[in-house]
This record gives structure tokens, C-alpha cells and sequence, in this order.
């Protein structure tokens, strides 16, 4: 296994488009980390510039401490698994993971012995025989798997593997890839778009945006403590509910005012000790849908944490319920409970806890902790 480390990386298509901006990123050996951001963000480019399959316009790459730059795929001891599968029709499932120890002059006991105990490992056994048309797209995927695994890389590199499968086979192939991480303890880079598997599957998680990383954590640091507006919104669904407004302080308290006699919430005294610096100043207050709750009546003199909202929409999801809510006309979901569920149209009193709340400066959109 092995360490992969990206210094000052680029890379530039012609017409001065730039993909990929100076992207300084460590994968630890060992680790299983996960590039995720929108179409276009330079996540697979990435990728491939780590495989080879991309030259690098500025830079370095190392992998177990050897600089690869001008080292072709071939020789970078590295394994990738494509969204299209990329099998070879006209072979059975046994010839297509045989294949690249063949083209290495492997013994043909010892490319038996891989293809079988990789096989083993992916409960792929009884379908050594069938040719790629006769499988399913999980069993495909199962395949494209195995053919990797058999080289016994030191890296392995997972181009959206899962997007072209459906929803359930999506999480039981996110399982059982995680899964076979922790039985080979190698290296792993994996890319996709769906911050689901983001957060159920990476040890850490780098997200990315028009060619830059926005932040690197582990998956709950960066869901607790997003680091820019962005990242607050894209992890997680629903996306945090963002409100403009300000801090405005009374006495030893500190408000957050959406602009109206209905928009005052006070922040914990912890919370305005730290966020003294913005009073009288714009923000953006972020909070998780889950952090909002139906209160049971209306608000007690200023409502600290209470507020009153317009139902829009009710959608019932059966273990909980997402509402849909303006709240002075700005948009808020509240995922609640069964207990009390609202009709659309009406008004009703929701609840947030202040303990959770996130603050934004609205000019760079990054966040605003612990101070300003």
C-alpha cells in the first residue's frame, strides 16, 4: 500500500480553461478518501491526473514517495475501477480479471490463484464462465472489482463505480465496497457526485468546486462544521437552510434579526461572546433542517428561539416528514417528526435550536467560527 501526495497540482485545457487549481491533498496509506462536488468540479480530473490517463499542467504527484509525473499509467502500480466497467465483451468473467496479470507474464498458477480468491472475496465465483452480456449491472460492477483487485495495487482508483447501478443495488455495492477496504487495509481514492455515499463511505472526505477544494475532514466534521456556504448546502439532504440577516446586540445579548418583528432569535451567551465582533453587521445564519422542530405554542415575549413561518409544502417521507416553510419569505425546511403534522397553507410556530445554529460572513460566504 502507499501514501499518494499531490503538491501544487494543475491542469489547464487549451483555451486557458482551468480544471484543476494548484490542489495540495495527502491520501494517508491506507485511507479511504472520497472526492465528491457537482459535474464539472474537477474531481475526476483529478483522478485521472493521479492514474496517469491526464497529463498535469503544474505540479507534483508522488505515490509511496516516488514522484510519478512523467511515469506512464502502466508503471504506477495503481488499479482503477470506470463507471462504464470497461469489460471486455468478447471474454468470460475469469478472462476479463486475467487479463492484465497475462499481459504481466504472470505464472498461470498464480493468475489462477488471484482470479479465484478474488473472486471468493467478491462472491462472484459460480459466474467465472459467463461473458459480461449474462451479468447484471451489480455483478458487472462486481467484476470491473475484481479485475483490480487481483493486481494487487497500491492504489486503488474508483471513478464513479456506482452511478450507471440503481438505488438499491447503489447501497449494497456502497457497502460491500466498504467492506472489502477494510479487508485488503489498502488505499483508496474514490470520486462521485452523490454525497450519500461521500459520508457513509470515506474516512475522509475532500470536496471540491470549479477546480478547487472547498475542505477537507472526516465526514461528520464536515457536516457539523461546513467551512463555506457551499459545503453547508451540498452535504447533506435537504441542503442547510441558509437565511440572510443580522447580529444585532441588546445589552449583554446578541439577536440574529431576519428583518422583522417575526425574525429575532438570541444566541446562546456562549454564542455571543464569540461573535461579539459581527454586531451590527450582515450574516448569513445557517441551520440543518433537523435542527428546526414544530414548537408547541407560540413564542414567550421575544420568542428566542421560536418563530412563526407559512407552510408550503408537506411531504410525508414515513419514518419523518420534510416541511417546507417561508419564514419572512425566505425558504426553510424543517424535517420533523409524525407526531404533529402540519396541512400546507396554514401557519405554524417552529422552534430552532440556537445550540446548532452556523454563521456566514455574506461577502465570502465562508464561515464565521468561532469568531469574526
Amino acid at each position: 500500500m502507499a501514501e499518494v501526495t499531490l503538491t501544487k497540482v494543475q491542469k489547464v485545457y487549451p483555451g486557458d480553461v482551468t480544471a484543476v487549481r494548484d490542489v495540495d491533498l495527502t491520501i494517508e496509506d491506507q485511507e479511504f478518501l472520497v472526492l465528491v462536488g457537482p459535474s464539472g468540479c474537477g474531481k475526476s480530473t483529478t483522478l485521472r491526473m493521479i492514474a496517469g490517463l491526464e497529463e498535469i499542467s503544474g505540479g507534483d504527484i508522488h505515490i509511496d514517495g516516488v514522484r510519478v509525473n512523467d511515469v506512464p499509467p502502466k508503471d504506477r502500480d495503481i488499479a482503477m475501477v470506470f463507471q462504464n466497467y470497461a469489460l471486455y465483451p468478447h471474454k468470460n468473467v475469469y478472462k476479463n480479471m486475467s487479463f492484465g496479470l497475462e499481459m504481466r507474464r504472470y505464472p498461470k498458477d498464480e493468475i489462477d490463484r488471484r482470479v479465484r480468491e478474488a473472486a471468493e472475496i467478491l462472491d462472484i465465483t459460480e459466474l467465472l464462465h459467463r461473458r459480461p452480456k449474462a451479468l447484471s449491472g451489480g455483478q458487472r460492477q462486481r467484476v470491473a472489482v475484481g479485475r483490480a483487485i487481483v493486481r494487487k495495487p497500491k492504489v486503488f482508483l474508483f471513478d464513479e463505480p456506482l452511478s450507471n447501478l440503481d438505488a438499491k443495488l447503489r447501497v449494497q455495492m456502497r457497502a460491500e465496497i466498504s467492506k472489502l477496504h477494510q479487508r485488503l487495509q489498502s488505499t483508496m481514492i474514490y470520486v462521485t457526485h452523490d454525497q450519500v455515499e461521500a459520508m457513509t463511505m470515506g474516512d475522509r472526505i475532500v470536496v471540491m468546486l470549479d477546480g478547487v477544494i472547498q475542505q477537507v475532514a472526516a465526514p461528520l466534521e464536515i457536516y457539523q462544521h461546513p467551512a463555506n456556504t457551499f459545503v453547508a448546502t451540498f452535504i447533506g439532504s435537504p441542503p442547510m437552510n441558509l437565511i440572510t440577516g443580522s447580529l444585532e446586540g441588546e445589552g449583554d445579548d446578541l439577536y440574529f434579526v431576519n428583518h422583522s418583528e417575526n425574525g429575532r432569535l438570541r444566541l446562546l451567551p456562549a454564542q455571543a461572546a464569540s461573535l461579539r465582533g459581527c454586531q451590527n453587521r450582515p450574516v448569513i445564519l445557517g441551520i440543518r433542517a433537523e435542527d428546526v422542530s414544530v414548537a408547541e405554542g407560540q413564542p414567550a415575549g421575544d420568542g428566542a428561539t421560536t418563530f412563526a413561518v407559512d407552510v408550503d409544502v408537506v411531504e410525508p417521507m414515513g419514518a419523518e416528514t420534510f416541511v417546507s416553510t417561508r419564514w419572512n419569505d425566505q425558504p426553510l425546511i424543517a424535517r420533523i417528526g409524525n407526531d404533529v403534522i402540519p396541512q400546507a397553507g396554514t401557519s405554524i410556530f417552529l422552534e430552532a435550536r440556537t445550540s446548532r445554529f452556523h454563521f456566514f460572513d455574506p461577502e465570502t460566504e465562508r464561515a464565521l467560527n468561532p469568531t469574526c
